[in-house]
């Protein structure tokens, strides 16, 4: 037979032939297209309107616009900064650098506390020990049917009924409690400390390549190598080996108690305290029902399985249970991180310099008020896009792959 002729029984499994677009109102694809473009057509016509209607009412009262102001002098006092600040010197555009990350600190540190606390109270909440079960149930339902603004202003509120600076309380040496925060010592960083980091993060990063490397073994033979001593030595003996190796330098700036104030070391504002305080006992509340539920979700047969096979209830949570859980879990605490840095924005109620609270002086200083807010939304688009997309890509990653 040649390799050219055809089956008659398979004639009927050939694709039918495309038709052709046809300018034909009854042609639904055609409908399609020209729907589509009517409706971008009036999205962006009603964004041209709105434009330059904003543009030309500015222009009529002699409104400034444009981002020209960022350029100017701030002087804007900003209690808290990240990076070094002068508001007798930089500029709007530096201030707002500033808002930007002591938001981006807040939500990184609150995101990391919600997630431990919440994984607590949600394993917690299925515990066999009755008193302990209660109380995290009734920590979920109490933190969170009460308003996050509530938190904040409790907390600053009880922050500042502690006694003054002059009578703060002395929790450990060199760690001080007063209504003006905490304050702590302080590292005198020395550029070894630069380079035990540097060390620290090569050695995250081989112990990484060690425990997949590991996992394809395992796959292979059945057999898991230790990566116990790998991770051991890479990231505590390496780093140390380091900063030993460049002198161990090692000194604290100790704070010390002023007539009237305190000097040195670092501080905590009452500010700073309060919002995270809030925050996380906000969203761990919700963090922890998510938690709760992604473990029930799991078949109790799982947990058969894993005592038939003779393992504690702390290994089984961790090596069975957990694991699928995180397909439930990690959509809806997407959901949570996302409250959460959202949510830094209530800041401004209690004084914290967020980017909310630096860029609303701005606008008050400048009188454009559109730009200002236009970078407000700008910044946490970003942000939420950002959580976002790592926690789908981390969803992907765990979830089950059909054969």
């Amino acid at each position: 037979m040649s390799s050219t002729s055809t089956d008659p029984r398979l004639s009927g499994l050939r694709a039918a032939p495309k038709k052709r677009l046809t300018l034909s109102w009854s042609d639904p694809r055609l409908r399609a297209i020209l729907w589509q473009v009517v409706i971008v057509g009036a999205i962006a016509g009603g964004i041209w309107y709105l434009v330059s209607n904003t543009a030309a009412n500015l222009e009529q009262r002699r409104i400034a616009t444009g981002f020209a102001f960022m350029g100017r002098t701030a002087g804007i006092p900003i209690g808290e900064h990240l990076i070094s600040y002068d508001p007798a010197i930089n500029t709007y555009g530096r201030a707002f650098l500033v808002g930007v990350l002591n938001t981006l600190m807040v939500s990184a540190i609150g995101v990391f506390l919600v997630t431990l606390l919440g994984t607590f109270v949600g394993i917690a909440s299925l515990s066999k020990n009755f008193l302990l079960s209660r109380l995290c149930r009734a920590y979920v339902e109490g933190m969170r049917d009460i308003p996050l603004l509530l938190h904040l202003l409790f907390w600053y509120a009880l922050i500042l009924t502690l006694p003054t600076a002059r009578e703060a309380m002395m929790v450990v040496r060199g760690v001080f409690v007063s209504n003006s925060g905490v304050r702590v010592p302080l590292l005198i960083w020395d550029p070894a400390h630069g380079w035990a980091v540097l060390a620290l993060a090569a050695g995250a990063a081989a112990t990484w390549y060690a425990r997949r490397r590991a996992t394809a073994i395992q796959y292979a033979t059945g057999v898991r190598p230790r990566v116990w001593p790998v991770a051991v030595a890479a990231l505590v003996v390496l780093p140390l080996a380091v900063w030993f190796a460049m002198g161990a330098p090692f000194a604290l700036e100790m704070p010390t108690k002023g007539r009237f104030r305190f000097e040195g070391g670092g501080s905590l504002s009452p500010e700073f305290i309060a919002l995270m305080i809030g925050l996380v006992l906000y969203h761990s509340a919700y963090a922890g029902e998510i938690v709760r539920s992604g473990i029930q979700s799991v078949p109790s047969g799982q947990w058969e399985a894993g005592g038939a096979l003779g393992l504690k209830r702390g290994t089984m949570m961790r090596q069975i249970v957990l694991p699928q859980a995180l397909r439930v879990i990690i959509p809806p605490m997407t959901s949570t991180y996302l409250g959460v840095a959202k949510n830094s924005s209530l800041a401004v109620a209690i004084g914290y310099p967020d980017l909310v609270a630096i860029v609303n002086t701005m606008l008050n200083q400048t009188g454009q008020a559109i730009e200002g807010i236009a970078l407000i939304m700008v910044v946490y688009l970003g942000i939420s896009l950002s959580i976002s997309l790592f926690m789908n890509w981390y969803n992907a990653r765990m979830a089950l792959v059909e054969r």
